[in-house]
């Protein structure tokens, strides 16, 4: 059978390998897939993996022998889903290899917000230090975490993961979640609303997967119900914020500064208000890259297609 990976790069970019998948299926790899060239590269082929190159009903209607999409990520809808179902393709993705590597990453977002370790360093690079008249200074406020509360909107794998380093760190814990379930153990947690988590949090993590429902959850007005000194990461989905709202907030002081690792179109547009916005840290989609995470990322991928051809599809959300 015939596999055609149309956008392997951010998943491997050479620190990996594709032979697992090459031992059982014939594999072509392309970096890199424009949309002209959707359908020339899938071609006859039975099976399909894509990351963030989209497989929407019409690619799929002209695709006779796609048997399976397997998506490289945790979030699929690059895929039309309901197509794929009356079609009888198979799709799945990848549900838990990066929990470790996103909860650290919304740490480092948030340690460079309380510490701005960067530029304090560019600072000393600099000779500031060497030339200052005191045995040590800071450029601006700096945070300490234990004590405070955390409010993670989302509460799942990586929200429950980010709340234990939280815990780890002295931090009180919020949670806010469609669903809950055994909470964790930890001193002064508790299920909150999510007017709650607003107003009580020092810092706000996102953790929920995008729905129609909660788009742009935080907007001017759920802002505004915020602490004027609170912190909000998103390590998530970047349409859960409206970027606009989120610029005018910080560059007015309604909140004291932001961490994000998504933002609402990827990549951004040139101009993107939060790129100019006041203490505002903005990562590029970075938070799910580690190596370790990448690596597992790839086993179950293999995983995935081992099931899928032996018939007993795993991860499937089709």
């Amino acid at each position: 059978m015939k596999l055609i990976v149309l956008d392997g790069y951010c998943l491997n970019p050479g620190d990996l390998s594709w032979d697992a998948l090459r031992e059982i299926v014939d594999v072509e790899v392309h970096d890199r897939t424009a949309a002209a060239d959707i359908l020339p590269r899938i071609g006859n082929a039975e099976l399909v993996m894509t990351n963030k190159t989209p497989l929407d009903a019409a690619t799929q209607a002209a695709s006779p022998n796609l048997k399976y999409i397997g998506v490289l990520a945790t979030g699929y809808n690059i895929v039309d889903v309901a197509s794929a179902e009356q079609k009888g393709i198979v799709v799945s993705n990848i549900p838990t290899y990066g929990t470790a590597s996103v909860a650290q990453h919304a740490f480092a977002l948030l340690l460079e917000l309380c510490h701005h370790v960067g530029a304090h360093s560019e600072a000393v690079r600099n000779n500031e230090w060497t030339t200052n008249p005191d045995w040590c200074f800071w450029k601006t406020p700096l945070m300490e975490l234990a004590g405070k509360t955390m409010g993670v909107v989302g509460f799942g794998r990586i929200g429950r993961q980010t709340a234990k380093i939280a815990d780890a760190m002295g931090m009180k814990v919020l949670a806010n979640d469609t669903y809950q379930g055994n909470a964790p153990g930890y001193e002064g947690f508790r299920w909150a609303s999510i007017d709650e988590v607003l107003a009580e949090s020092d810092v706000i993590s996102l953790h929920c997967p995008l729905t129609a429902d909660n788009k742009h959850i935080i907007n001017a007005e759920r802002l505004r119900r915020m602490k004027p000194g609170a912190f909000l990461l998103n390590t998530s989905r970047g349409p859960l914020i409206n970027d606009q709202d989120l610029a005018d907030a910080l560059n007015a002081g309604v909140i004291a500064g932001a961490g994000l690792d998504v933002l609402s179109v990827e990549p951004p547009v040139n101009g993107n208000p939060l790129f100019s916005a006041k203490n505002c840290i903005v990562t590029p989609h970075i938070a799910w890259a580690t190596k370790e995470a990448r690596s597992r990322l790839m086993d179950i991928a293999v995983s995935n297609v081992k099931a899928f051809l032996a018939g007993a599809p795993q991860n499937v959300v089709s």
